[in-house]
């Protein structure tokens, strides 16, 4: 009689946690994009290269798909009329000078109260929020409030003026100049994430351009990365979480450079999660435009994403499953180990990291 399959393994959380040296936990970027370290994850033993050779594991045909989402200065500080202090991360900008915003504050100020805020140094710009409720409906995990100030400017030109880079939780100085620089891709382009898509930090024009020269073609979408991305998952099973809520788009351009890379045959490499969850969100649906809110974890079927470059995650985090059911478990573990070993530099400035899709027979979420 043939062998009775065996059934497919159940996930849960405490499978995707593991110890990480603080120190491993990079604070600031290297010192050149590019000059960050490749750990070359697509055989089965794990090789150690450099950012810049990733030309040499492309071919021409193929195409890298960016996410070119901007970083907004979504950090505000202020003050209530207590004196104690707030501090807003601003998700999204809803219209009407309203917007979206995590608060951190020991006690919440009352509905239709005024804080004020923080202006940057040297203007004196009367700069203040009031609250209107919570954020998407009545008991949502956000908070609604309208920014003014004297001259009526719109959210975007006084997070510009008077914001702070919005620094992931685990860095811990406070944003800097080289953060303003470095905490963007250099092809970022629409305003709106509160996070960086990190893996693209890594890519300089010169290296683009090498990329260019052999042949590999260059399309972006856009996921505007919320501060959800930062938070660890909660329940031990996977099935009770609520993914947060991410808006983005697939351009017409992009959907045409993808149709022509399967019909030479060439391969799909997403830069990035965030763009794993855009193609992946657009196949599912058909939708180009929309909010996302899908998990990705072991067993998922991928539809558009060959490739993958991506960063180090957080243990526990929905991106560790996303790149475990991409690249199968137990490879991302051994990399994962690999990369402690030889002191790998973590997250959103550290090292990356290159995978390719796992083809055999999936495993169970």
């Amino acid at each position: 009689m043939p062998d009775t399959p065996a059934a497919p393994r159940t996930f849960r959380l405490s499978d995707f946690d593991f110890e990480l040296p603080s120190e491993l936990i990079a604070q600031h970027p290297a010192p050149e994009r590019s000059g960050s370290r490749l750990l070359d994850g697509t055989g089965a033993a794990p090789l150690d290269r450099i950012f810049k050779d990733l030309p040499k594991l492309l071919r021409a045909g193929d195409l890298i798909v960016f996410n070119d989402t901007r970083v907004m200065n979504a950090r505000l500080f202020g003050e209530k009329a207590s004196g104690g202090k707030l501090e807003l991360l601003i998700e999204r900008v809803l219209g009407g000078n309203q917007v979206a915003a995590h608060m951190r504050v020991s006690k919440k100020p009352a509905i239709g109260d005024t804080v004020s805020l923080i202006g940057a140094p040297g203007q004196a710009d009367h700069l203040s929020a009031t609250l209107l409720g919570r954020w998407p409906e009545a008991d949502g995990p956000m908070f609604r409030f309208v920014l003014s100030n004297d001259a009526g400017d719109d959210p975007f030109t006084l997070m510009a003026r008077h914001g702070h880079v919005p620094l992931p939780p685990y860095i811990t100085h406070t944003d800097s100049s080289e953060d303003a620089r470095r905490y963007q891709t250099v092809f970022a382009k629409n305003l709106g994430a509160v996070a960086a898509p990190t893996a693209a930090l890594h890519f300089d024009e010169a290296l683009l351009a090498r990329i260019d020269a052999m042949g590999v073609q260059r399309a972006h979408v856009t996921l505007h990365v919320g501060a959800g991305t930062f938070q660890p998952v909660k329940t031990e099973n996977l099935s009770e979480h609520q993914m947060h809520s991410e808006w983005y788009e697939v351009p017409v351009a992009t959907q045409q450079a993808i149709a022509d890379c399967r019909a030479r045959g060439g391969r799909i490499i997403a830069v990035g999660t965030t763009t794993v969850r855009t193609l992946e969100s657009w196949a599912m649906s058909g939708q180009t435009t929309g909010d996302t809110s899908i998990f990705i974890t072991p067993g998922f079927e991928f539809k558009l994403v060959d490739a993958l470059v991506t960063n180090f995650h957080l243990p526990k985090s929905s991106l560790m499953m996303l790149v475990s059911a991409f690249a199968g478990y137990e490879h991302i573990m051994a990399l994962y180990r690999h990369a402690i070993a030889q002191r790998y530099r973590f997250f959103s400035y550290g090292d990356a990291m290159l995978l390719t899709r796992k083809l055999s027979a999936p495993e169970a979420g």
